[in-house]
């Protein structure tokens, strides 16, 4: 899948006028690619069309006007975007008040390197990749962030299994153990990124 460049990201007057159609798109998107593992984790499959989505918010909201503060956005988000054969999450800790807060954050230290994707009758175990920049920003030995991005790379084979097979989304974390099958929805959607089809 092919990274954004300047040229995909309309100027604000552009984006008002397809903002409402682009935000339904999206919206129904995520809905297909969002996964929920246990109480407090959900995760969302990215590609480049929910990354675009991204960048024209965050040009919107914060009234971006040049080229350097959008590409400024486009060296922090196209990262997220995975390449062929890759699968990119951002994931959420979902905690609501402050309690949950000071309770779960401390506990989930290292969860970013906790998902697993198993793939296929013999459960092929894939361990998750986590950027290293992101690593040493977003986590600290005592407490952890609420959003994390990670993904992982499938050699050819995998990739052909995971097309067909069930495939399993697994967080093993000491304190936090969870695990959810990808529908086929979500699976088709994630094989189109690879043929070019998915944004």
């Amino acid at each position: 899948m092919t990274k954004l460049t300047l040229a995909d990201i309309s100027d604000l007057r552009a984006y008002e006028s397809e903002r409402e159609s682009f935000r339904a798109e999206v919206i129904a998107l995520k809905r297909i690619r969002r996964l929920h593992l246990g109480p407090i984790v959900t995760v969302v499959f990215e590609n480049k069309t929910t990354m675009r989505f991204q960048i024209q918010e965050m040009a919107r909201a914060e009234k971006m006007l040049s080229d350097a503060a959008i590409e400024e956005e486009l060296r922090a988000y196209n990262p997220l975007i995975p390449n062929p054969g890759e699968l990119s999450l951002t994931v959420f800790i979902e905690l609501t008040t402050d309690e949950q807060l000071r309770e779960w954050l401390p506990k989930l230290v290292g969860i970013e390197s906790c998902f697993f994707l198993e793939i296929g009758d013999d459960a092929d175990r894939v361990a998750c990749i986590v950027d290293s920049d992101h690593a040493s920003q977003l986590t600290r030995e005592e407490i952890t962030a609420s959003v994390h991005y990670v993904r992982f790379s499938l050699t050819a084979e995998q990739m052909q299994r995971f097309s067909h097979q069930t495939a399993t989304l697994v967080v093993d974390h000491p304190v936090y153990q969870h695990q959810q099958v990808l529908g086929e929805e979500l699976r088709a959607s994630l094989v189109a990124d690879w043929g070019g089809n998915g944004g």
